[in-house]
């Protein structure tokens, strides 16, 4: 008698357990990988909506953000497959033709002027962006309607 008293509160608590970390499995969310070029860190994605919130709130630990879409009517559309280019001031790339596999990219560059070369489907968007120590930037890029999403140039 005295075991069935202790072994029932330690099932329900298994098996309480086991659900809670069915139910956390099925909320867990890819965390697109941290890659390196030249020395530069970098992240991209969101493709989803569960890693577009993802990068959205890693952003602000971040230098760099870069947001890539598409003009769509009154709306936009994320891209993706962006080849980015960052030049420092001198003109020397930093960033070479690395690709943007969704429409975020997180890149942590030291405190400087840069200029930034997006490409998708052979359009090239540049823009200049300032980083200023202890503050993140956004940089948005958007390609007019008809540009293609899945074009490498």
């Amino acid at each position: 008698m005295r075991t069935q008293r202790i072994w029932q509160p330690a099932a329900a608590l298994a098996i309480g357990s086991a659900s809670l970390l069915g139910a956390l499995a099925a909320h867990a969310v890819y965390n697109p990988p941290i890659h390196m070029a030249n020395g530069i860190e970098y992240m991209s994605g969101g493709v989803s909506s569960d890693e577009a919130e993802l990068m959205e709130s890693v952003a602000p630990r971040w230098p760099a953000t870069f947001e890539f879409s598409i003009r769509n009517g009154k709306r936009a559309d994320f891209a993706g497959e962006v080849l980015v280019t960052v030049r420092n001031a001198s003109g020397d790339p930093v960033l070479s033709r690395v690709v943007a596999d969704g429409p975020f990219m997180l890149a942590r560059l030291d405190p400087g002027r840069y200029e930034v070369e997006a490409t998708l489907a052979g359009q090239t968007l540049k823009q200049q962006v300032e980083i200023v120590p202890g503050s993140g930037t956004r940089t948005l890029f958007v390609w007019p309607a008809g540009t293609s999403v899945s074009a490498h140039s």
